[in-house]
């Protein structure tokens, strides 16, 4: 294990900043618990020459906990679900997965 796998091992572990949740993948069946690190930022878009902000939901999974995370992936926190969108990306050491999610309704 390197200095950094170890480093990453300690923040997801710490309950301050990680959070419990269930790994849905494809969407459905009885998932996997993983440990997630929610981010809420808002964002500035644009549309034509219009720029607005708007907030969005960015999940960071292990992805030793995660290994085929994917677009479509449900991940269930404290009773609320989020869809992944779009293809996750892995971080420069491939340790964690940063994915854009949105609530599920």
């Amino acid at each position: 294990m390197t200095a950094f796998a170890a480093a990453v091992d300690i923040l997801f572990a710490d309950p301050n900043l990680a959070l419990p949740a269930v790994w849905h993948p494809g969407g459905a069946g009885p998932g996997q618990p993983v440990q997630v690190i929610r981010q809420r930022p808002d964002r500035i878009a644009g549309f034509g020459e219009s720029r607005f902000v708007t907030d969005t939901v960015v999940l960071q999974l292990r992805i030793s906990d995660a290994p085929t995370l994917a677009q479509g992936d449900l991940i269930e926190i404290t009773g609320e679900a989020f869809e992944i969108l779009g293809e996750p990306l892995r971080d420069g050491e491939r340790l964690i997965w940063s994915a854009e999610a949105r609530v599920q309704p």
